[in-house]
């Protein structure tokens, strides 16, 4: 048994917490507070883990070139991976969980067990941060009573710490209902708070011996299929290939580069984080691949590399001009990607890792960006990404459902400064009340009362507040509630499982009902929910 935490436990931990976390998958997207079949934080979680993982297997680099030790600079290698990958709220918490830890323990010279639950509170502070409005009963709750039992162990033995760690933190998750009485009502402990629990056993466990070999996994799957982005750029007529990589380099390499790519090719952007050393988001259209990639590598360590050759991309229509300004959308249905398209959006796929928010931001061109999440989950993701970015601006207007994001859009004005745009955006996604029919996936207790599996839901801004049999029936009732309280505008997204005769049906009730609301219907493709509505 290791008597300290070295690189060699790290990279101990990261495979079998990665093993733990996929056996469990589904367990864990099936702890949801409420019966909407949207459940993802175990497959978040495995997905921000296989990144992390993936950072730790294609490391090139000396830890004495980084001027780290050895287990500082593979929990930094593991964190920032993590960062980069993160899916969701689950996610991006376990990233800055990481974070803190290699913050707190990359300079240590030997980390035994006191220098652990010193890391382990530094670890709860980072996560805490992460989160806007900070709820107990949550995976904080269990990150720091993990804490706390490390420290009551008072002992400079690693093992024993990183055990007690994991066994408050059982503790710690069954008492989740107690504090957040949302999931007493489901039945459950918090979901994000067992995939911690899981990690945490890994850690203590990897002091003992190797986990099972990790293989490079397929990509697990999401509960929902995630639809393609917008068609890509085909490119000017004088540069053949797109040419794209994170880079790993210090500041003072980056002047270099941007000169070096600049005399190969256009539309080059060149992105970065801060950390040591900054990750850097590489896109430039080139007709020497060799050349561009090579500058890389001069620079410091490129990886993650893709060239896409725009000849076999012909079909795709052109992207729009270079312009100082972008917004970059959220979309989960072909639909509603083509709605934000329309718009002049950029559109990024359901449940974006940052990396792809990185690569959506880089490729704008743009000098002022507002990223749009849709969810609460991916806000989150969109925060840590707008963190990550140097050189242009980057904010995030907190949509919580698509129509949010059509009414935000609708009131763009580039004329306008960067800063009340961003108002007006906000302002009118705020102003745009917005409601979701679904099917309930399990029997559940809901603020509506008792629900079965199959039931239809109507939901307001996030709460369950109808339950019938019919999913129409319950659409139509929704929109009388929503437009009880006023509205002039109400904008109809029809999801890939809408039933037959929806549109018609509502669009018959609203003509009927509320003759002088003028209503809007669009095919969304939407997985899980049939119908999503705003009220403006």
């Amino acid at each position: 048994m290791l008597d300290t935490l070295d690189a060699t436990v790290v990279r101990r931990w990261s495979g079998a917490g990665l093993i733990a976390l996929r056996a469990h998958q589904r367990e864990i997207d099936e702890l949801n507070v409420y019966p909407v079949p949207d459940g993802d934080t175990g497959t978040n979680l495995v997905l921000t883990l296989t990144s992390a993982q993936r950072a730790l297997a294609l490391d090139l680099d000396n830890s004495a070139e980084t001027g780290r030790t050895a287990h500082g600079h593979a929990l930094h290698l593991m964190a920032r991976g993590a960062l980069l990958g993160a899916r969701g709220n689950s996610g991006v918490i376990i990233s800055q969980v990481l974070r803190g830890l290699a913050d707190s323990l990359a300079d240590e010279p030997e980390v035994r067990g006191r220098q652990l639950a010193t890391a382990l509170r530094a670890a709860t502070a980072a996560a805490y941060s992460a989160v806007a409005e900070p709820v107990e009963g949550t995976v904080l709750s269990v990150l720091s009573a993990a804490a706390d039992g490390a420290s009551r162990a008072g002992t400079d033995d690693v093992a024993a710490v990183a055990r007690a760690a994991s066994e408050a933190a059982v503790v710690a998750l069954a008492r989740t209902p107690e504090q957040l009485p949302v999931l007493a009502r489901a039945g459950v402990v918090d979901a994000g708070g067992r995939g911690l629990c899981l990690l945490l056993d890994a850690l203590a466990e990897s002091f003992h011996g190797d986990p099972a070999p990790v293989e490079e996994p397929p990509v697990p799957p999401s509960p929902h299929p995630r639809p393609p982005a917008t068609p890509r750029e085909t490119g000017s007529p004088d540069f053949a290939y797109e040419v794209q990589y994170l880079l790993d380099a210090a500041d003072d390499a980056i002047d270099r580069l941007r000169r070096t790519l600049r005399g190969l090719g256009d539309s080059l952007v060149v992105v970065g984080s801060g950390g040591r050393p900054p990750v850097w988001h590489v896109h430039v259209h080139v007709n020497d691949v060799g050349a561009a990639i090579e500058a890389g590598v001069v620079a410091g360590r490129p990886h993650q590399i893709t060239v896409t050759r725009f000849a076999d991309h012909v079909a795709t229509p052109p992207a729009p001009p270079s312009r100082a300004r972008a917004a970059v959308v959220m979309a989960d249905g072909p639909g509603l990607a083509e709605l934000y398209a329309g718009e002049g959006a950029i559109v990024v796929g359901g449940n974006p890792s940052p990396r792809e928010l990185l690569a959506a931001i880089s490729g704008s061109d743009a000098e002022e960006i507002v990223l749009l999440p849709n969810d609460g989950d991916t806000r989150a993701v969109a925060v840590a990404a707008a963190r990550e970015v140097s050189g242009p601006r980057v904010t995030v207007v907190p949509t919580r459902s698509p129509v949010q994001a059509l009414a935000a859009l609708a009131v763009r004005d580039d004329a306008r400064s960067f800063e009340d745009d961003v108002i007006a955006m906000a302002e009118a996604a705020g102003a745009c009340r917005w409601a979701e029919v679904t099917r309930a996936s399990r029997e559940a207790l809901t603020m509506a009362g008792r629900c079965r599996a199959g039931d239809a839901l109507g939901l307001i801004e996030g709460e369950v507040t109808l339950i019938g049999p019919d999913l129409t029936a319950v659409g139509t009732e929704l929109l009388d509630r929503l437009l009880g309280g006023g509205g002039e505008l109400v904008t109809l997204l029809f999801g890939a499982d809408a039933p037959p005769g929806l549109e018609p049906t509502l669009r018959a009730h609203l003509a009927a009902r509320w003759p002088y609301v003028e209503a809007r219907g669009y095919d969304g493709g939407q997985p899980v929910y049939p119908l999503l509505i705003g009220v403006e």
